[in-house]
């Protein structure tokens, strides 16, 4: 656990590079101005002693590196040697060295064992001491070595901001056996916004399905939603012009402008089906009558559903500048879809129409063809 709201993870194979890395990024990160806070739980102040085996003279003497593991093993690990059995009780015999000579590095000193010639040879003839420093402990995330680094987020920076701009940093200076992730609440936010997309996707399709089997078209859908472009378009431009992006609530907000676009074309167009089927009307003359009767209705649903977003979109209330992206969707969309929809839908209903038209002529054509042939 970090001292901060959120955490990154880094980690390699390589335990060295790891730290080294780790300690560029975070002065790298520290520096953003996304981010305050940064700190670490990498903490490179414990005593460390380095064992370097000479590898020549180890051959030489017909040892190994399993000789050597197992000879300290003996001196610091805790090696149940026998079990010294009395009459009333059983003796554990511990074989190690003494509890005060563990804690100095000239205990090594002591340290001896035979070579396959049964000669003794002292443990510092074949081994080289370092001491140095390392961290107090080795932190794994999966099976790699990993350090934590938490960070907080600048007044007025949001989230998704501040992930994206330390996933650049970090791809821009780290080597490819260095890797990062986010963890807790920066990685659930990762994750919630990459299915988002998706999810905008799918309601579309599960609103073209409804509108389908409503209107019984496959035509007639594709109408409906061709107001949908110019509401995504104008409320992305909104939230550009008042510096705000695309985030959770903004996602909302686009679910949100699909039902309430579609109203409009819904009106227009359902209005023009009637006066095609029971009054025999033209496409042309069934659209054109249905904006001039359903232009009033239409103003006054959009009106109130925008209207009522714009408190939302400037922030009212408590905590509202986390939902501001919500309602600049709500309203930027609407705005915009308005001014283009009423324009837009009657002109692909007549093409759409045209084109349903041509399909159905180009069906008889072939129905009649063998016929004729006949």
């Amino acid at each position: 656990m970090g001292n901060s709201s959120y955490t990154l993870t880094v980690q390699s194979a390589d335990t060295a590079a790891l730290y080294d890395w780790t300690a560029r990024l975070e002065a790298a990160i520290a520096r953003l101005p996304e981010v305050q806070d940064v700190s670490d739980d990498l903490q490179m102040k414990s005593p460390r002693v380095n064992l370097v085996i000479d590898r020549d003279t180890t051959a030489a003497l017909g040892l190994n590196a399993s000789d050597i593991e197992s000879t300290l093993y003996d001196g610091f690990g805790p090696q149940w040697a026998s079990t010294i059995y009395g009459p009333a009780a059983q003796y554990k015999v511990l074989l190690e060295l003494d509890p005060e000579d563990q804690e100095r590095t000239d205990s090594l000193e002591k340290i001896a064992f035979k070579t396959p010639s049964g000669s003794l040879v002292p443990l510092e003839s074949v081994v080289k001491v370092q001491e140095t420093v390392g961290p107090q402990t080795v932190n794994h995330v999966g099976a790699l070595p990993a350090v934590s680094l938490s960070f907080a987020l600048a007044p007025g920076v949001s989230l998704g901001a501040a992930v994206d701009r330390i996933r650049r940093t970090a791809a821009a200076m780290l080597p490819p056996t260095v890797t990062i992730d986010f963890q807790g609440s920066a990685k659930t936010f990762e994750q919630s916004m990459q299915n988002l997309g998706l999810l905008l996707f799918v309601a579309i399709g599960v609103v073209y399905i409804v509108l389908g089997m409503l209107y019984e078209s496959y035509i007639h859908p594709l109408t409906i939603l061709s107001g949908l472009p110019s509401a995504g378009l104008g409320a992305i431009v909104t939230l550009y012009l008042f510096g705000n992006e695309l985030n959770i609530y903004s996602f909302v907000g686009l679910v949100m402008l699909i039902g309430i676009v579609k109203k409009n074309a819904i009106m227009q167009i359902d209005f023009a089906l009637e006066a095609e089927r029971r009054h025999d009307k033209t496409p042309t003359e069934a659209i054109y009558e249905g904006c001039l009767i359903r232009f009033r209705p239409i103003m006054m649903t959009t009106m109130a559903a925008l209207l009522g977003a714009v408190p939302i979109a400037i922030g009212y209330g408590a905590g509202g500048e986390a939902r501001q992206p919500l309602g600049l969707v709500v309203v930027g969309g609407l705005l915009f879809s308005q001014l283009v929809t009423l324009y837009l839908t009657p002109v692909v209903y007549t093409y759409m129409a045209q084109l349903q038209t041509w399909v159905k002529s180009r069906q008889t054509a072939r129905a009649l063809t063998p016929a004729t042939a006949k």
